[in-house]
């Protein structure tokens, strides 16, 4: 008999863009995996409603949750006044814990009954497109109706409305089952460019990306966190790890 409710300990791994959805507002689908490397997904969060529990990727959470409506075997229902961040995850214990849930594909991911999965991407190439108007209008208009339906209770200095990222970014690249092309949907993708952006500028924020994602994160270690879309039978690129790959076997690390 399945548990309909519980508690658990994640260490999350996805924090997506979020999302305006008619029934919770603005929501942020995360994800991560359990002490004994079991996928979970937590949906909806409202992330940005969150005060003193907030967390970050390659940290611990706690939370109390309820079986989702959701039929994807990973979703949980968290109840958010729950979530108690904890420690997070050393750099150096990263690879060791997480290689073993590295995929080849996400056909492999479908054949084991996954609607999550890390894959390690062959030759990828990171690259932007600048959004239209229209589509930042549209952006920007969902994001102010959701900070509108807010409950007064829930409002704080904080709770403006998002400004949507003027750039798609996308990776291409292949893995054991062929070619893809996907769109970022990492929240922290979007994050390093506006932090880049007000700093340096916004050519020099781009060029800037171009070298980590584009050069750094593939010549030292990369994953993509990939996970199913609710409704349709597609994956979404929802996470970019950065991600030592595992020593090889039979090696000896050198002396100092």
């Amino acid at each position: 008999m399945y548990a309909t409710s519980g508690k658990e300990q994640v260490l999350i791994l996805v924090k997506a863009l979020p999302h305006v959805s008619g029934n919770y507002g603005e929501t942020v689908c995360c994800a991560g995996v359990t002490q004994d490397k079991q996928w979970r997904r937590q949906y909806p969060i409202r992330f940005r409603y969150l005060k003193d529990n907030k967390f970050t990727r390659w940290q611990w959470v706690e939370y109390e949750w309820r079986l989702s409506k959701d039929r994807r075997p990973e979703s949980r229902r968290v109840v958010e006044e729950s979530i108690r961040p904890l420690e997070s995850m050393k750099e150096r214990d990263r690879s060791a814990f997480l290689h073993s849930l590295v995929l080849g594909s996400t056909k492999e991911a479908e054949q084991r009954g996954q609607s999550l999965a890390l894959i390690r991407p062959h030759v990828p190439k990171f690259s932007w497109k600048k959004k239209s108007n229209e589509e930042i209008v549209t952006e920007r208009h969902k994001y102010a109706e959701a900070v509108r339906q807010l409950n007064l209770f829930d409002v704080n200095e904080e709770m403006r409305a998002l400004e949507p990222c003027p750039y798609e970014f996308r990776f291409s690249f292949s893995t054991d089952s062929g070619s893809h092309n996907h769109v970022c949907l990492d929240w922290e993708t979007s994050a390093t460019f506006f932090k880049f952006r007000l700093k340096y500028g916004e050519q020099a924020a781009l060029e800037k990306m171009q070298k980590i994602f584009g050069e750094q994160y593939i010549q030292k270690g990369m994953v993509f966190a990939m996970g199913t879309h609710s409704v349709h039978p597609q994956w979404l690129l929802l996470g970019v790890i950065r991600l030592d790959p595992p020593p090889r076997q039979g090696l000896l690390p050198l002396d100092d």
